[in-house]
């Protein structure tokens, strides 16, 4: 089991997305609907997605790839992957995470939908 860092860009993505999921929520429990909304389905998918990087990164249903368009920020040398948190969706949600710093621990560098 892995320990999670946090970039500040992805700290504060999941800060969002959570409040926009919490904030839905107790509105639709003032209305009385049971169905969740897509802000409390979007963070219930990101936070499942880290739960099972924190468990294990090579999960088959993170789709976990290597990505070279961003730079490992503690060694150029080392890579960067990338994790499905949605799939077969317009604006998929994906999770760009590292090894590291330190042994034992992921870096989640940013929370973004996919182009």
């Amino acid at each position: 089991m892995f320990t999670v860092v946090w970039t500040t860009p992805a700290s504060n993505t999941y800060s969002e997305v959570k409040s926009a999921a919490e904030k839905a929520c107790k509105k639709r429990h003032e209305k009385g609907v049971s169905k969740s909304t897509k802000q409390e389905g979007l963070f219930k998918q990101i936070h499942k997605t880290i739960q099972l990087l924190l468990t294990d990164p090579k999960h088959n249903s993170l789709k976990t790839h290597e990505y070279d368009s961003i730079e490992n920020p503690y060694d150029a040398k080392k890579k960067v992957w990338e994790a499905y948190v949605q799939n077969k969706t317009p604006g998929a949600y994906r999770v760009f995470w590292c090894y590291g710093p330190k042994k034992g621990q992921i870096t989640i560098l940013s929370i973004t939908p996919y182009p």
